[in-house]
């Protein structure tokens, strides 16, 4: 009898585990599944599928796509090169690697960063750039220094953290979200010594602040334009991507995942940076107007794929609801880092099974001593060099108006392909 009711405890309980392996896998190749079933959503998420056309759009279509898109940049010289075809990707997404660590990451920047840009854009009735400080300054432009500024920031990351640890209903979270703005300007009074005593926002000694990096022009200068609202794209992003995850927290998987993807939205929060422009007669700087803005995609990518190198290997606490390092001796990950449970499958040779293709006939460079030399890349298995001919448009003539002609020539070009 105990022996039937192990059998049938298996029997039920492997789909169920296939099932949210199977669910996290197609939401990222294909974000169309999250809404299907929308009976099954609730809270914001469900609100979403249901009105925000135009948000699904820009999440889906462009922010998953340009985390993708990315991936493959970030990788193309290197054995795993974070390609969909033959389902690879599929298979790769089913272990908790370094790989998986970084897809989740990049693609959480990515829907952060497509949700913010398109508010800043005007193409979403949900959203504006952030204009906070107009709005505490009674519609004007606000006249701030260095140090008023960094306040102010101070000020918006206490707010911030206080609501993280206070219990909030969806419809509370929504209301307080548009006064956090991350250039909230109030008050000033008693509070241009914030963090100077070695102690930063919460209490913690050598907190991270994401304007760090900052640099605040000298003097006097005009707090305007249009901020991108990084705030509002970070919480959707949440919404899109955790809330399915944070209804089963106890898996090690499952925390993985969501811490990843964290790091991947606060890469984009910590790369903000601060644009200037002078205004004035002939070219003087009488005037000079800031804003808040994020980088090229890019560079925030690049950033998550150093990270990628200096995972740290995580493992389950005795409690169940968070991990520590598999390293007894090892210093726990902090938020920006990005951490694994698997160990990575090998990529020199295929497998169905991890999804790794292989690395046979892949182009590699002699020349080089990086990740893409053939040594390296053709996992020492040699490689076949070849001169191959290319067309490629040459002599080209521009026709008043207004078309571009070109010839067609001939170029030879030396490869060297992997064994």
């Amino acid at each position: 009898m105990r022996l039937l009711m192990v059998i049938a405890i298996l029997i039920f309980a492997m789909p169920m585990t296939g099932f949210g392996w199977a669910e996290g896998t197609n939401i990222l190749l294909d974000p169309n599944l999250m809404c299907k079933k929308t009976r099954r959503l609730r809270g914001k998420l469900a609100e979403i599928c249901r009105h925000d056309s135009a948000l699904l759009k820009e999440i889906i279509i462009n922010g998953i796509n340009l985390g993708f898109r990315e991936c493959e940049f970030q990788f193309r010289n290197r054995r795993w090169n974070c390609t969909v075809l033959r389902k690879s990707m599929r298979k790769i997404l089913m272990r908790d690697s370094r790989e998986t660590g970084f897809v989740n990451a990049v693609t959480a920047a990515g829907v952060t960063y497509a949700v913010t840009k398109a508010c800043t854009m005007g193409t979403l009735v949900e959203c504006s750039c952030d204009k906070a400080h107009m709005r505490r300054n009674g519609g004007q432009f606000q006249m701030v220094t260095a140090e008023t500024a960094g306040a102010a920031l101070d000020r918006q990351q206490q707010a911030s953290m206080l609501r993280q640890q206070l219990p909030q209903s969806p419809n509370r979270e929504s209301n307080n979200s548009s006064n956090a703005s991350i250039t909230e300007l109030g008050p000033l009074a008693g509070r241009r010594n914030n963090g100077r005593n070695g102690r930063r926002p919460g209490g913690r000694k050598g907190r991270r602040k994401f304007w760090d990096n900052i640099k605040f022009p000298e003097g006097e200068w005009e707090w305007g334009g249009c901020s991108d609202n990084v705030n509002f794209g970070l919480r959707h992003s949440r919404v899109f991507l955790d809330a399915k995850q944070r209804q089963r927290r106890s898996d090690l998987g499952t925390l993985v995942k969501l811490h990843n993807n964290n790091a991947g939205r606060l890469a984009i929060r910590d790369a903000m940076r601060l644009e200037c422009k002078c205004h004035g007669l002939s070219g003087s700087c009488t005037v000079k107007t800031c804003w808040l803005k994020m980088p090229p995609f890019r560079e925030v990518a690049a950033r998550l794929r150093d990270r990628y190198d200096s995972a740290r290997k995580v493992t389950l606490r005795n409690d169940g609801d968070s991990f520590m390092p598999e390293n007894p001796h090892a210093r726990p990950p902090n938020k920006y880092q990005l951490v694994y449970a698997d160990e990575s499958p090998d990529f020199c040779t295929p497998n169905p099974k991890t999804g790794a293709l292989g690395t046979q006939d892949r182009e590699c460079n002699i020349t080089s001593t990086g990740s893409d030399s053939c040594d390296r890349l053709c996992c020492n298995r040699g490689h076949r060099h070849r001169t191959v001919e290319e067309q490629t448009n040459c002599k080209c003539v521009f026709k008043w108006c207004c078309e571009v002609t070109c010839e067609k020539c001939l170029e030879h070009r030396e490869v060297n392909t992997c064994l």
